[in-house]
């Protein structure tokens, strides 16, 4: 038995799992939201239910780590800090660098720093976490799980763009793509729905919340990823923009006056989506409640829903067939609308509907399509932190 830690941070925010491995049970459970505000939310969770939830200032990553530690100890979560013998860290951007998970050592650390501007939000963020957590656990086998590294198996005709190449040679301009984490557990979750070997399966994987991806897994391996050098691109998500022209942005920034391309890029980020569709609201839940009656809101939810087949219709092509699509994250996990729609619009390639289990929510996996359709169809809850503390437990043995 060995009590493992899975974080998952933010740049804003934490959530946690304590895991006793390898039986995978977890202990505790909870988040640090608004971190950096006056009014900081913390909620904990115990195995057998109890709950606990504050609201303090918080000031930084830092004190976070150090409440969430007393606070494990105050609720008698844990006795001891060194109960706590690992400790598992999900990082945005490993680039290039990192195409595993990684125990952390000074190195490492370094070489996060070093990659940073790929994802100024969350990698300094991350390494906050991970120099508090190692202060406090010295002795626990510290190690970090990079959201991009399952993509490093693409083909290069997939990650190169079509740019003077010596971009990528001197910057490491590429397609890196994200939730890595997340598409590795549905696919191999997928393929236990499925009865079959990961290995001879082509999937697409659709990680749908306010952040979304589209990635073709091709006989267990990341093929191809709609998210690209950074996680602007691909489909409509809850803020972002996805996929647009580029010369989009210089000649909107000459209308509206805009001198920073900063300030531009920061207007495709949490301006636009569908929030910027609507003009009600980046919650698709928001957006559904109206979208009988409000042409936007309809407008909104149909060009995602309408990019998720683009994708899934372009990687079925890439790949050469196509045996499971998956829903994943919060939307693709809950909104049943969204699903529906989507089958709706593949029934031309053989996709039915099971309307009973689609209308099912909850943590258990199972499948919407039909008995009859040509593509198997799952919701999968994913869970990130669960692959943290395998990653872990894997690297401890060593």
């Amino acid at each position: 038995m060995m009590e493992i830690l899975a974080v998952n941070s933010g740049s804003s925010s934490f959530k946690f799992k304590l895991y006793n491995m390898p039986e995978e049970t977890v202990i505790s459970s909870g988040q640090i939201e608004r971190i950096g505000l006056e009014d900081s939310i913390i909620t904990i969770k115990h195995h057998d239910g109890e709950k606990y939830e504050s609201t303090e200032k918080i000031a930084d990553h830092k004190a976070a780590v150090q409440k969430l530690m007393d606070m494990l100890l105050d609720l008698n979560i844990i006795e001891d800090y060194s109960e706590i013998e690992g400790v598992g860290h999900r990082v945005v951007a490993g680039g290039e660098v990192f195409d595993h998970s990684v125990v952390v050592d000074d190195k490492v650390i370094e070489q996060i720093n070093d990659i940073a501007e790929m994802a100024p939000l969350h990698n300094p963020a991350n390494l906050i976490g991970i120099k508090a957590f190692k202060k406090i656990l010295p002795e626990a086998t510290s190690v970090v799980v990079f959201d991009t590294a399952f993509h490093q198996t693409m083909p290069e005709e997939n990650y190169i763009y079509s740019v003077p190449y010596e971009w990528y040679e001197k910057y490491g301009v590429r397609r890196y793509g994200a939730h890595g984490t997340s598409h590795r557990y549905v696919s191999a979750e997928a393929a236990k729905l499925m009865g079959r070997p990961l290995e001879d399966l082509k999937i697409v994987s659709c990680h749908v919340g306010a952040g979304a991806s589209i990635c073709a897994i091709k006989n267990g391996k990341s093929f191809d990823i709609s998210m690209g050098f950074t996680p602007l691109t691909g489909i409509t998500m809850a803020t972002r923009s996805g996929d647009i022209d580029v010369s989009l942005v210089s000649f909107m920034m000459n209308k509206l006056h805009i001198d920073s391309i900063q300030e531009m890029v920061d207007k495709l980020n949490h301006e636009s989506g569908l929030l910027g569709i609507s003009g009600i609201s980046p919650d698709s839940r928001d957006i559904l409640a109206v979208e009988d009656t409000n042409h936007r809101a309809k407008l909104a939810m149909d060009i995602m829903n309408k990019d998720i087949v683009k994708y899934i219709g372009q990687y079925a092509f890439e790949m050469g067939g196509l045996d499971g699509i998956i829903f994943t994250a919060g939307v693709g996990e809950n909104s049943q609308e969204t699903r529906e729609d989507v089958m709706k619009r593949l029934a031309f390639a053989g996709v039915t509907i099971n309307e009973e289990e689609n209308a099912k929510r909850g943590d258990v996996a199972n499948i919407v399509s039909g008995p009859d359709s040509k593509v198997t169809v799952m919701r999968i809850p994913t869970d990130e932190e669960v692959m943290i503390a395998r990653d872990v437990l894997a690297l401890s043995k060593k």
